[in-house]
């Protein structure tokens, strides 16, 4: 795929010109091929120069500039850069907010995205809303079945679970049934012995 979508670019570049939208989503395109594949060094100037471009051509207020931001805010949760990460993530949900309305695919995707980087960081106080808000948003766009609903779902369950394993167990036993309980605690006791 990477020749393809460097030889796109290369097109694009020559018949359009530098400065042109279509460059902006090959350059996009690449820098996420570059991500997938762990190539982080080489996907992030492709990135930034993706949104230069978009920021340039599109303006400020531009879906694909949402698209640009969360792309780059991605790459540096995947590197751990969450500090780099954070505004990123909550300028794009911002965005799309803006754009797109509140109830879009796209914002879910955003509050799907930064709740998982806060629960990246342990910060489960602060991912348990926002997974909860893009699972129901999900499930009212696209449905119970769909992979996305699915998917947010497994993500709110692990935080949840997480959030409450990483809690006093006299707080535990305050907010949980005594069964459900005993199963964390049993699993934390397995999770500590196999470390």
């Amino acid at each position: 795929a990477e020749p393809l979508y460097i030889k796109a670019l290369e097109l694009y570049k020559r018949i359009l010109g530098e400065e042109h939208p279509n460059v902006a989503n090959s350059l996009n395109n690449l820098a996420l091929l570059y991500s997938f594949q762990g190539k982080y060094d080489d996907a992030e100037p492709l990135y930034i120069k993706a949104l230069q471009l978009r920021q340039k051509l599109l303006g400020e207020e531009h879906p694909d500039m949402a698209q640009s931001i969360h792309n780059l805010a991605g790459l540096y949760s995947s590197q751990g850069r969450y500090e780099d990460a954070e505004p990123l993530y909550i300028k794009a949900l911002e965005l799309r907010q803006k754009l797109l309305g509140e109830e879009h695919p796209e914002v879910a995707t955003s509050l799907n995205n930064l709740a998982y980087l806060y629960e990246s960081q342990g910060r489960y106080e602060d991912a348990e809303p926002l997974y909860l808000k893009a699972l129901q948003l999900r499930q009212k766009l696209l449905g119970e079945e769909h992979p996305n609903t699915k998917a947010t779902q497994e993500n709110f369950q692990y935080c949840m679970m997480m959030k409450f394993l990483n809690m006093p167990e006299a707080e535990m036993r305050k907010v949980l049934p005594s069964e459900v309980c005993e199963q964390l605690l049993q699993y934390k006791q397995q999770l500590e012995s196999e470390s």
